[in-house]
């Protein structure tokens, strides 16, 4: 064989996550809910990770710090979101950095959403699930974390600045019953009724 035809035998590497939900997750929804195409199923459109940053408006050295905790937190470098209008009660001009924000694809989110709920959610002080009511009636998921000292990838000596941030997880779900079985299916950790 010519070193330009060569053929790869290298194997992409495939999220486990995505695995387990294409093997396991949609045969089940398959079945409870009756899809006649397996494309018909649910799936994880995007997920996004958003953080208000108030202190940044006197400090603005504190949204750099935010944005780079959220980095590394996301592997994907985040969007610093501005003030489209000024606020004078909260002394905010048009143009101030207010906020950052993180979008997650593909398989960089099936990622995400692994560490998220088997390693860092777990470790949340007193933790007994998430609210399952907490969809928004299109099958979007969104809940708040207080502090990003959760995820391991934080450095707890290095931290100058804590933060929390909104975690919003968008599926292709009709209804908020189709969502919530697909995402206690893909393992997060809801509260019992």
């Amino acid at each position: 064989m010519s070193p330009g035809k060569k053929k790869s035998i290298e194997k992409k590497y495939v999220p486990r996550l995505k695995e387990h939900y294409k093997k396991k997750v949609v045969p089940k929804l398959i079945k409870q809910f009756g899809y006649k195409n397996p494309m018909a199923a649910p799936k994880l459109v995007k997920i996004v990770l958003n953080s208000g940053i108030k202190e940044g408006v006197k400090n603005p050295k504190i949204t750099e710090l935010v944005a780079k905790d959220m980095a590394v937190i996301s592997g994907q470098h985040p969007v610093i979101r501005k003030a489209k209008r000024p606020i004078s009660n909260f002394k905010l001009r048009k143009g101030m950095p207010i906020g950052c924000m993180v979008t997650l694809r593909g398989d960089r989110m099936y990622e995400f959403f692994d560490r998220l709920f088997n390693v860092a959610v777990p470790r949340i002080r007193d933790f007994r699930g998430l609210n399952p009511d907490a969809f928004d009636g299109r099958g979007n998921y969104t809940f708040g974390i207080s502090e990003q000292l959760i995820f391991p990838e934080i450095e707890y000596d290095k931290v100058k600045h804590t933060f929390g941030m909104d975690i919003t997880i968008v599926t292709t779900s009709a209804s908020d019953e189709e969502a919530r079985t697909l995402l206690s299916e893909m393992g997060v950790p809801f509260k019992e009724k």
